[in-house]
């Protein structure tokens, strides 16, 4: 009777989840104007394979009973350290050819939280985001003070020859060169925009989290940052309803608070997790103009991987353990 007392009592606890519960992960790197025949086989394949190592490593720990903050992070530092996307190496340039990044963390047991910006030379900027978490008061540090923070905090720094690849310098030039021909600041919407990694999981303890990283926008100016570094725009966990890593056109993001809306949605309007998805998505974003796509997964281990955009960079392995590796619209 006290053990069936304890069950009843642990199912009416908000956000408490018995043990065993089904694992899952899903991961983005980034959404925009991405369809067949954009880019070589040789490219799109290093980038399927980049998706398939970081679902895979991050579903790894999960297997082994780790947490799903162990999961999000170690998922995300492999796509930060994969050069094909906008995070770590190979980040985008900003308009003086520097790299400057952003990210954030959230633990939807505690809703602890996280966050870094406008940072360089930090080789993981995820684990940063982390250590703000763990190792401090606050939840987000910015430039000179998150740099000078995670030194103190024994992180790995990186040459700025580290993080440059010849992609994006190429990327900035043609972005640049356009500019001077319009003869205004460009703004054409491509995957310089959109680019952006993340990953959200459940762990076999019912815990949610969810992480974002990014190089920001191609080209950009001012110490601009988007929505990955903002708790509820494009990072949001909670295990009440559930976890959200966003990639977009982040001031629209920002402005709609895209990442908790989807949580909120759930929590107080009674919906599934792919019906407020859906619509956060497809419906809020598209009648504000705002592009881009997020990943979710809720405590149950149900998945969603939403996106208004010709294509979106997305893995996830799902609680039967079946693994999906996308890129394009019709890949699903």
């Amino acid at each position: 009777m006290m053990q069936r007392g304890l069950i009843i009592l642990a199912l009416l606890l908000p956000g408490v989840v018995m043990a065993d519960a089904p694992i899952a992960i899903a991961i983005h790197g980034g959404a925009g104007t991405i369809e067949r025949g954009q880019m070589t086989e040789e490219r799109e394949q290093a980038i399927r394979d980049a998706l398939e190592r970081a679902v895979r490593e991050g579903h790894g720990i999960l297997v082994e009973g780790g947490s799903s903050m162990d999961a999000v992070t170690a998922a995300v530092q492999v796509l930060e350290d994969a050069p094909e996307f906008n995070a770590g190496r190979g980040a985008v340039l900003t308009n003086t050819g520097t790299v400057e990044m952003d990210a954030s963390i959230m633990d939807g047991a505690t809703l602890d939280a996280g966050a870094v910006a406008g940072v360089r030379g930090i080789r993981s900027p995820i684990h940063a985001a982390r250590k703000v978490m763990h190792k401090s008061p606050h939840v987000m540090l910015v430039r000179d003070g998150a740099e000078e923070f995670a030194r103190d905090h024994g992180l790995e720094f990186k040459d700025d020859d580290w993080f440059i690849t010849d992609f994006r310098l190429q990327q900035l030039r043609d972005i640049q060169a356009r500019e001077s021909d319009e003869g205004q600041a460009s703004t054409q919407l491509s995957e310089d925009w959109f680019s952006t990694v993340g990953a959200v999981a459940v762990d076999a303890d019912g815990n949610l989290a969810a992480a974002t990283s990014t190089g920001g926008m191609s080209n950009k100016r001012w110490g601009r940052v988007g929505d990955s570094p903002i708790i509820g725009a494009g990072t949001y966990a909670d295990n009440r309803s559930c976890a959200v890593s966003a990639t977009g056109h982040g001031e629209f993001f920002i402005r709609h608070v895209v990442a908790y809306d989807i949580c909120a949605r759930m929590s107080h309007a009674g919906l599934s997790l792919a019906e407020s998805a859906n619509t956060v998505v497809n419906q809020v974003l598209v009648e504000a103009g705002g592009d881009g796509g997020v990943i979710a997964v809720d405590a149950q281990g149900n998945v969603a991987m939403p996106f208004n955009t010709a294509g979106m960079y997305r893995a996830a392995i799902r609680t039967d353990g079946s693994v999906e590796i996308s890129i394009y619209r019709d890949d699903d």
